[in-house]
């Protein structure tokens, strides 16, 4: 097997990983006691910052089993969020190669209009279920506080696991992805 296939397999199941661990640590118990702040999601941010960087590391039935297992896990609607996400990351993916030109600051303003849209579709269709939901306020905070870690995130990506967008040398080694 040559380099190049066995790094795009080692990152895919560092995506999965690193999802896990997001997941473990959402579940611990750190603080029981009411009143605390949203905390902000994490898994959304990691899988939108490693598709606008290197879309083959995450692929689309990854990202919709990683969601899926958030949602059952964190006691979700099982796939409404998963969907949603799966929907942005498919839209950013599209998005990804025109986002070279824009810089980090447009980059970060799609990816908060996606999580703001997402956070929104799944309101609204849990409304329009009559399903209870947490109030507006807190809500409001969790996407807030999701888009500005994003940056964290894709700081995080970049200097720790080198999940960096391909140069266009390496694009006009490798060609278009598989």
């Amino acid at each position: 097997m040559d380099s190049a296939t066995s790094r795009l397999w080692l990152m895919r199941g560092l995506y999965l990983f690193l999802a896990l661990t997001v997941m473990f640590f959402h579940l611990l118990p750190l603080n029981t006691q009411p009143g605390r702040l949203p905390f902000p999601d994490f898994l959304i941010c990691l899988t939108f910052a490693w598709v606008l960087r290197r879309p083959e590391y995450v692929p689309t039935l990854s990202i919709a089993a990683v969601m899926l297992m958030a949602d059952l896990l964190l006691q979700r609607p099982p796939g409404l969020l998963a969907a949603s996400v799966v929907i942005g990351s498919a839209y950013l993916r599209s998005a990804g190669p025109g986002m070279r030109d824009v810089g980090f600051v447009g980059e970060w303003t799609t990816v908060g209009v996606v999580i703001a849209a997402i956070f929104t579709f799944n309101r609204t269709v849990l409304a329009l279920l009559s399903v209870s939901q947490a109030s507006i306020g807190p809500v409001f905070v969790q996407v807030v506080f999701t888009v500005l870690a994003y940056p964290l995130v894709v700081a995080f990506s970049q200097t720790i696991f080198g999940v960096r967008r391909p140069s266009a040398v390496d694009v006009a080694t490798v060609g278009t992805r598989s």
